[in-house]
């Protein structure tokens, strides 16, 4: 498996403190402003619009944020001005990492990044560097204790996903990402309870680092993720799960 579902769980389970100190809504907001930018703001004609509204209400989000943020991205009120760009690095071990932004002020946003990549034991890459080792996916996850995956697995490919992973209790559904909203409306409609569904990008090829590097790489991601500008960490370390336990502790 990738490790890219066990991440995803790790930044699901720290979104609870990031909601605490209001960091949660503000990322959530700037990924509505975007989305209601590029595809208008009625949320039965965007599904991507759609897709984060439904991700912000399942994290409590008030509707009057949801709302205002959708009007700025439409151009309805001031404060739109959200500048959406990936930056790419390497992390220690050699690691290709794509961090995804979203930003009202590009220069600290860039000067953040580059901090934290430097503090972190990896250093900043040219645009292309790493771009090409990840392609666009949807990702869902679900927690399968005491189910059936196979029967989970026929139904999501069955609904159009590409392929399906398991890893422990723990199942990954990859799509395309025009696709994923099917998915998950189709596991949803079953009974199913989802873990996370996201739009990300996933490594084409994995690399295997040793325990302390795998290590000093999880920690660079999760100060990337902790910056208010940053949206989405990614990278092509296969993590095992004796290095996300210990991480996590």
């Amino acid at each position: 498996m990738s490790g890219h579902s066990k991440w995803a769980t790790i930044k699901h389970a720290k979104g609870a403190a990031d909601a605490k100190r209001g960091q949660l809504f503000t990322k959530l907001a700037k990924e509505i402003i975007i989305a209601a930018k590029d595809g208008g703001g009625d949320i039965n004609m965007n599904a991507k619009l759609r897709m984060i509204v439904s991700k912000a209400k399942a994290a409590n989000m008030p509707n009057d944020n949801i709302e205002r943020a959708i009007k700025k991205g439409t151009g309805e009120i001031e404060g739109g001005q959200i500048i959406e760009m990936t930056m790419e690095g390497y992390g220690p071990g050699g690691a290709a990492i794509l961090v995804d932004i979203l930003a009202d002020n590009r220069m600290r946003a860039i000067q953040e990044v580059r901090a934290n990549f430097s503090r972190g034991g990896g250093s900043l890459g040219e645009n292309g560097s790493v771009a090409w080792q990840f392609e666009p996916k949807g990702i869902i996850t679900l927690d399968i204790t005491g189910k059936d995956p196979d029967e989970i697995t026929l139904l999501a490919i069955d609904a159009g996903a590409d392929d399906v992973k398991q890893d422990g209790t723990v199942l990954e559904i990859i799509t395309d990402p025009q696709n994923l909203e099917n998915v998950k409306n189709t596991i949803s409609e079953a009974g199913w309870e989802l873990q996370n569904v996201e739009f990300t990008k996933i490594a084409k090829n994995t690399m295997e680092l040793e325990e302390a590097t795998a290590l000093s790489v999880l920690r660079l991601m999760s100060r990337l993720e902790d910056l208010d500008d940053v949206n989405n960490v990614t990278t092509n370390v296969n993590f095992s799960n004796e290095v996300l336990e210990k991480f996590e502790d």
